[in-house]
């Protein structure tokens, strides 16, 4: 099992799980961030500290394509282990629905 980063982290990119994972795990993509599930160790801290419910465990139903995204861009975009500030208006996109239809960006973040 390993933990994917999910829809509803793109335009809010919250960043205090990047701050409680053991193992530095994520990667931050321009608009979102994803976790290696390689590197995952499947200890669940990252998943409560979420203010977006984006990260969930790979078990749950439905969640193969994330869990291809969140492998396929972890091995481009930079490791991030620094809380930064989320999105300025990640309030305003947080629950908003096709947020990777309209809004996901290929594009790497700045990392540490």
């Amino acid at each position: 099992m390993t933990y994917v980063v999910v829809e509803n982290c793109i335009k809010c990119k919250y960043m205090d799980c990047v701050e409680v994972c053991p193992v530095d795990c994520f990667y931050e993509g321009a608009n979102m961030l994803v976790i290696h599930p390689d590197e995952c160790i499947d200890c669940g801290v990252c998943e409560p500290e979420c203010p977006a419910e984006a990260i969930k465990p790979d078990t749950e139903p439905g969640l193969a394509q994330w869990l291809t995204l969140n492998a396929e861009y972890s091995q481009v975009w930079p490791n991030v282990t620094v809380k930064r500030d989320s999105e300025t208006d990640a309030k305003e996109f947080d629950g908003k629905p096709n947020k990777f239809n309209d809004f996901f960006s290929s594009e790497p973040g700045q990392g540490d």
